[in-house]
């Protein structure tokens, strides 16, 4: 294992650490933003800011208002002096089509996720769109 695997694996457990903030029962997301391997923010899967920390619906389905993981780091980002443009978005999970499009003007040049998504779309925009997308799943034990 190299060195910048190393450190991937790392963010990734730390991502996946932090994921377990989320009141999401279905399932819970972490993520990272890292620069020059500095944490410039953090976020994981619910609901905004003010509202009851419940993300599903009775019936069990994710309320539409839940924002994602990486979503949520990205706004972090946006509301302090930091910038993400450069950086690279560790994530528990791969980005949906919406948050692609977020990781992708905020100028985040690298993404690696640790499971992936039945809708490998917002990956396959990432690529098209340059962002460089790794998939690296957790080491078997």
């Amino acid at each position: 294992m190299n060195k910048q695997e190393k450190y991937d694996r790392a963010y990734l457990r730390m991502a996946a650490e932090w994921s377990q903030l989320s009141y999401c029962e279905r399932r819970k997301v972490g993520a990272l933003i890292v620069k020059g391997r500095m944490i410039i923010s953090d976020g994981y899967n619910g609901t905004p800011s003010g509202f009851e920390n419940i993300c599903e619906d009775d019936a069990g389905f994710t309320k539409w208002y839940v924002l994602h993981a990486e979503a949520n780091a990205i706004l972090k980002v946006a509301g302090s002096t930091q910038s993400c443009e450069g950086s690279t978005l560790y994530l528990t999970m791969s980005p949906c089509t919406n948050c692609s499009k977020l990781i992708h003007q905020a100028g985040i040049k690298r993404v690696v996720y640790a499971s992936e998504y039945k809708d490998l779309s917002g990956v396959e925009f990432l690529l098209k769109a340059g962002v460089q997308a790794d998939y690296l799943p957790p080491l078997a034990s």
